[in-house]
């Protein structure tokens, strides 16, 4: 029978400890306050490329320009031809420039939230004292404060175009705030739904080519069936359907409610009880986003 090797001999005084130069941090603890509200700087910063590449900042700047160039010529006619009145109602603008929205949004939406997916920073951001409620409201109330100014300062251009041509400051100032409160509940609804479907994927490209599908593909199957309910006679149906598109949704809401000029066809907006649906489902969208995305950063924050 082999004999049993002998046991290890223990390290004794082989046993080192190496100073490696570790310092415990004796600074300011500064909270979950401060760090959502670092996030929110950061990623509101990022929506228009600032802090980044001079490359990042090229398409938001460029889609900044676009969205308040035409209400700048728009100001520039009614000051030359001595208008009484501007071309295009305050609610009304975001509905016609919609295309140049959809696509800022679908560009920026990933930008916020794909590259945190992709290179699994994400539980980094939960190693600090900040909650995933904090994380998910940081980047929901930036994308939407950047869609915001997107929406608004094109307003704010048509207003102050409005009182240089010496319109009535009551009813520009009116149609003004209503504009204001219109393209805010836009800027929620359609930041939700970009950071939704932008959170499913850390593939960038996905994330803006699913993002222009879902804009694009709902408004225009909503528009043509209204056109085919009017057609039909069944112009009862018509604001129902327009439950089922972002931008409808909107348009139903201040022609309800802010007394704007329905884009539905045959200029038919919802009555008072279309358009209080209307203003639930839309409320309903947001608080279903950000749940959504609660419920997401909960899984990928593990």
């Amino acid at each position: 029978m082999a004999a049993e090797r002998p046991a290890a001999a223990p390290p004794g005084d082989q046993t080192r400890i190496h100073n490696i130069g570790y310092r415990s941090y004796d600074g300011p603890r500064l909270g979950r306050a401060y760090a959502r509200r670092s996030l929110y700087s950061q990623s509101l910063r990022g929506a228009y490329g600032l802090g980044r590449s001079a490359r990042s900042k090229v398409l938001p700047m460029l889609l900044f320009v676009v969205m308040c160039l035409p209400a700048a010529i728009m100001v520039a006619v009614a000051v030359v031809t001595k208008s009484d009145q501007l071309p295009l109602d305050y609610t009304r603008y975001a509905i016609v420039m919609q295309a140049v929205i959809s696509l800022y949004l679908a560009s920026q939406a990933p930008q916020s939230v794909s590259r945190d997916l992709r290179f699994k920073t994400v539980p980094l951001y939960f190693s600090r004292p900040i909650e995933t409620a904090d994380y998910v409201g940081a980047k929901y109330a930036a994308l939407a404060s950047a869609m915001f100014l997107l929406t608004a300062a094109p307003l704010l251009v048509l207003y102050a175009g409005a009182l240089l041509a010496k319109l009535d400051f009551a009813d520009q100032t009116e149609g003004f705030l209503q504009g204001l409160v219109s393209v805010a509940l836009l800027s929620l609804l359609f930041a939700g739904i970009g950071l939704v479907i932008a959170a499913v994927t850390p593939r960038r490209g996905f994330g803006i080519a699913a993002v222009i599908a879902v804009l694009t593909i709902t408004y225009g199957a909503v528009s043509t069936l209204q056109a085919i309910a009017e057609v039909q006679g069944s112009t009862g149906a018509i604001a129902w359907i327009g439950l089922f598109s972002p931008i409808t949704l909107i348009d139903g809401v201040q022609s309800a409610f802010l007394g704007a000029t329905s884009s539905y066809p045959g200029g038919a907006g919802p009555d008072g009880a279309e358009g209080a649906v209307h203003l639930l489902v839309t409320l309903g969208l947001i608080a279903a986003s950000y749940g959504l995305l609660v419920r997401r950063y909960k899984k990928v924050g593990l």
